[in-house]
């Protein structure tokens, strides 16, 4: 009976080591929720600073670009970079914790699959305002976030692919109601994340 104890024990370590190298584990729930409260921050100041609102016909102009864009594209950014440096902190600090590297070939890999929907979004997103289809800026980056999101969810926990699915329904969602893009933008970026955040840490780091 301790015999087999053991096997079961041996064979539980050796999935568990299988799981930390094929799979990029060092996601904090911290870093979900961080990013949610930038997300909504971020859409407060676009509307009540900036009065951005891409469903109103003022912002389906190319003079819109001129006059008000540029500040919405540095705010977008600013977002990004505040969730992405926090995200990479939490990370690192989680790996220290596990004892394993921040930067393998696991997290290599998940970067990569991120990056090509994340990149093309973008671009296209800038190649949309520049036409003065503003309205649609919400609502692909929701969906290519989303795509980024799912294919990572082939390298990490499986939640991060249903956090992207979440994120591309809203994205098609805001393409059909654009006079609510904004609104449905802060439910992807904002209270989604925050939700898949607390669910993170309570499921795993608890």
């Amino acid at each position: 009976m301790k015999e087999e104890k053991d096997y079961i024990q041996d064979i539980a370590e050796i999935r568990s080591m299988m799981e930390r190298s094929s799979k990029f584990l060092s996601l904090s729930g911290w870093a979900g929720i961080m990013a949610g409260i930038y997300g909504l921050a971020g859409a407060y100041i676009a509307y009540n600073v900036y009065d951005f609102n891409p469903g109103e016909s003022g912002y389906s102009g190319t003079g819109s670009f001129s006059s008000g864009m540029p500040e919405i594209i540095i705010l977008a950014i600013t977002v990004l970079a505040l969730a992405l440096i926090t995200a990479v902190y939490i990370s690192f600090r989680e790996a220290n914790k596990r004892g394993e590297k921040l930067w393998n070939s696991t997290s290599k890999r998940l970067s990569v699959s991120m990056a090509v929907p994340f990149l093309t979004g973008g671009i296209l997103i800038l190649i949309l305002i520049s036409k003065g289809l503003m309205v649609l800026a919400a609502p692909f980056s929701l969906i290519f976030y989303g795509l980024a999101l799912y294919n990572a969810g082939r390298y990490t926990y499986q939640e991060v692919r249903t956090l992207g699915c979440v994120q591309i329904f809203l994205g098609l969602t805001a393409t059909y109601f654009v006079s609510y893009g904004l609104l449905i933008w802060a439910l992807g970026f904002g209270v989604a994340h925050i939700i898949y955040g607390i669910y993170m840490h309570y499921r795993y780091e608890k």
